[in-house]
């Protein structure tokens, strides 16, 4: 299996790597020190380059050793996937290339499951053992063969990254058996930022800086991306401007630094930083991300395309290039190609809610409402407090005109947080359509509240929608002043001005003739209990005195 064997750019026998025990604590840090620089000379040796970046520059963040006993690296042999990427065309765009297979996986895993039944894999036999169960998709032996590599050599930061990869839930991390070590600590708080348990990762780093990691730049960098993951933007981007600060070198996690100022429109901001990485190294993913964001938010949408496309080239299992460029070609109509680019970001890693959610918006453009419905709810799993995720769900179900689920779905966006202000508004149409008129006027009522209590100045057509209906219904209820202070509001809005002087006279005139205005408040609105089921409080709502509200 002379073919075989050249495939395999690192050892593979336990003879070769010197054991490596660690504790589960962080009492002697020199002694971690010594441990991370030994293992960043290891994986540099077999190549594993981002792990052998962690862990120097982990050590380095630790008070200082004598580095004289690292070696320089040895040249590492050609490998099957270096073959397979050679023999691709460059004809064929990324979307192509991820269907070419490498032809050399079925022959290692038959050589490398013969040494690992004969015990003769170490740690780093063992990582590239898994490699190849996870490229073959046989992802639960991969994961037995991962758990089993971090117990043989639990320093290799890669293995524990790969195995981070396959875990989809809190529930499938809990029956794994993890080894009582230091590196365990990383590990989960890295687990913890994937699957959206926020408090947890944080709190995990928190403890990290407090035993001794308080200079780490990958520290700092991970609590800015858990930041950025719950949408706390003024705090993530504050944590990456100093992290910029601390290391202008840096070019780990710039792409998320630039999704970040992409959100905020920040154009000044993000051009000065993709010049910056380009002069830096112009040939990493990241800064071919930070460009191509660069030129989405120029609305140059086909350049955008071509540098995500060059990241993919760089490194074709890079999630958020495959994302990205799924956005682009949704802006550029390409629903086919939006398509098969989410698909591959999901391939990479099936927790990224960011392609499910794309996959979605991609269905409901060709009018699938069933198949976006499945994605959305994919979406939704990933992120349950996400308002964006509940109310494109809340659609989807009013189009295949399951009323309840999407009155449910609006009105848990709006009780998670809703992010765009449109929850209340559509759970509000929703009652318009089903003649509920009370609990509609009470939606506008707190969507007109939340809207100027934030202090927002909304120029669309829903605020004008929210006074049109809330002056018709309090013209319905005889309550002529409500109803003439709604009516004014109209009329500061194009398309409801006509309405709203056409209601003030109708006011007018039935004043004239002596019809007075009613004394009876309208009953206190309350949500009805079918909206209530998921025993979030319901929320009585008086009628707003909109007199002394300034649009």
């Amino acid at each position: 299996m002379a073919a075989s064997t050249s495939a395999v750019p690192v050892a593979v026998t336990a003879a070769v790597v010197p054991i490596l025990s660690t504790d589960g604590d962080f009492s002697d840090l020199r002694e971690i020190k010594k441990q991370l620089l030994l293992i960043a000379g290891l994986t540099r040796e077999r190549g594993l380059l981002h792990s052998s970046k962690w862990s120097a520059e982990l050590a380095f963040s630790l008070p200082a050793l004598p580095l004289a006993e690292l070696q320089p690296p040895p040249p590492v042999t050609e490998s099957g996937e270096k073959k397979k990427d050679d023999e691709t065309v460059d004809s064929l765009g990324p979307l192509e290339k991820g269907q070419v297979k490498n032809e050399a996986l079925r022959e290692l895993r038959v050589e490398l499951s013969k040494k690992h039944q004969a015990r003769e894999l170490d740690g780093f036999g063992l990582y590239l053992y898994g490699v190849v169960l996870r490229k073959l998709d046989l992802v639960k032996e991969a994961i037995d063969v991962f758990v089993e590599a971090t117990h043989v050599l639990p320093l290799h930061w890669g293995a524990w990254l790969e195995l981070c990869n396959l875990i989809t839930d809190k529930e499938m991390l809990k029956f794994l058996s993890l080894p009582d070590t230091w590196m365990k600590e990383f590990f989960l708080a890295h687990i913890y930022t994937e699957l959206q348990l926020i408090e947890e990762a944080l709190q995990k780093y928190q403890n990290l800086i407090d035993v001794g990691f308080s200079k780490s730049s990958y520290i700092v960098s991970q609590i800015a991306v858990a930041y950025h993951n719950i949408r706390d933007i003024d705090k993530a981007l504050s944590i990456f401007n100093e992290l910029r600060k601390q290391d202008p070198y840096r070019i780990e996690n710039m792409d998320t630094f630039s999704n970040l100022l992409y959100v905020r429109s920040m154009k000044s901001e993000l051009s000065y930083l993709a010049h910056n990485l380009c002069e830096i190294d112009k040939y990493r993913v990241e800064t071919c991300c930070v460009i191509g964001n660069y030129y989405s938010l120029r609305s140059q949408h086909e350049k955008a395309a071509l540098y995500f496309q060059r990241a993919l080239k760089l490194n074709p299992r890079y999630l958020g290039a495959w994302t990205l460029m799924g956005h682009e070609y949704m802006e550029m109509k390409n629903t086919s190609a939006a398509i098969q680019a989410y698909r591959h970001a999901i391939e990479v890693n099936k927790r990224d809610y960011r392609a499910w959610y794309g996959l979605g918006q991609t269905y409901e453009i060709l009018k699938m409402p069933f198949y976006c419905l499945y994605y959305y709810r994919r979406a939704h799993q990933l992120r349950p407090n996400d308002s964006r995720m509940l109310v494109a769900l809340g659609e989807c179900y009013e189009k295949l005109n399951q009323l309840v689920e999407a009155k449910k779905c609006y009105w848990r966006a709006y009780a998670v947080g809703d992010v765009e202000k449109m929850a209340l508004v559509k759970l509000a149409k929703l009652h318009e359509q089903l003649t509920e008129s009370e609990q509609a006027a009470q939606c506008y009522i707190k969507y007109i509240q939340d809207i100027y209590s934030c202090g927002e100045i909304v120029e669309h057509l829903e605020e004008s929608t929210a006074f049109r209906y809330l002056a018709q219904y309090y013209f319905k209820c005889k309550l002529w002043d409500e109803a003439s202070t709604c009516a004014q509001k109209c009329c500061a809005f194009n398309d409801t001005r006509e309405e709203g002087k056409a209601l003030l006279r109708q006011i007018l005139q039935l004043r004239n003739q002596g019809e007075t205005s009613t004394t009876e408040t309208p009953t206190p609105f309350f949500l009805p209990a079918s909206l209530s089921a998921n025993n979030t409080p319901t929320r009585r709502v008086s009628p707003l005195n909109l007199s002394s509200v300034t649009p």
